[in-house]
């Protein structure tokens, strides 16, 4: 504005200004929410900054931190994974979306986030501690798996009980475990286990399509055709 003031210039440069200063006064108002635990309010702030300032790593980071304190994982890494992109060796954002993942259950794309965050750091710490777990539990599913497919159900079943074990704070892998040794128990004809098994499982998920599914073939063993 100063080295070309024209009338026009001058005009697009009060506007510019202007929104400047309300992007502003919203980021303050996002922090303040943010930090009184109103992670809702901070998150329709911080959508009216994103818009304008599409570019800003930290702000993705920050309406990340949000989602996933309300319990909305996936735009949480929707967010981290543009913030990774836009920050140069981001490692904590690799770290972030390879825990959401592993919170999720899903362990495979754990592990490839996290060996992302080690490609930039491998002295990293958190990243180094995380991708030995899930690498120890990635390892042992897809043995039990294998186990599966070869028919050897006892040979499963203790490997995917080694899997509670090695992860008991994640609900999400012992509920899988439980619906994989209740299929493991109907292929061995144990039906009165199956059906134990997998009714507990249908307690935590009553939609568990595999369990049911188990459960009923465990059902024909016994001849309890109406169940």
């Amino acid at each position: 504005l100063k080295s070309n003031p024209s009338s026009n210039e001058e005009k697009e440069a009060q506007t510019q200004l202007t929104k400047s200063d309300e992007l502003q006064r919203l980021h303050s108002q996002a922090l303040s929410a943010y930090q009184q635990e109103d992670y809702e309010a901070a998150i329709s702030l911080l959508d009216e900054i994103l818009a304008v300032c599409v570019w800003d790593a930290e702000l993705r980071e920050l309406r990340a931190e949000c989602y996933i304190k309300e319990g909305e994982p996936s735009k949480a890494i929707s967010d981290l994974k543009a913030a990774a992109k836009l920050k140069n060796d981001n490692t904590e954002a690799f770290y972030k979306i390879s825990r959401i993942y592993y919170q999720l259950g899903d362990h495979e794309l754990s592990l490839s986030e996290v060996r992302e965050c080690l490609k930039l750091d491998q002295d990293h710490k958190q990243c180094f501690s995380l991708y030995k777990q899930v690498k120890k539990l990635n390892k042992q599913i897809e043995s039990a798996e294998e186990f599966i497919r070869e028919g050897r159900y006892e040979d499963a079943i203790s490997k995917y009980e080694t899997v509670m074990k090695t992860e008991p704070d994640v609900p999400v892998y012992s509920t899988r475990a439980k619906e994989r040794i209740c299929h493991c128990l109907s292929k061995n004809q144990q039906a009165t286990e199956a059906i134990k098994l997998c009714t507990e499982v249908l307690q935590l998920e009553s939609t568990n399509v595999n369990a049911l599914k188990d459960r009923a073939e465990a059902y024909l063993l016994e001849d309890m055709y109406e169940e």
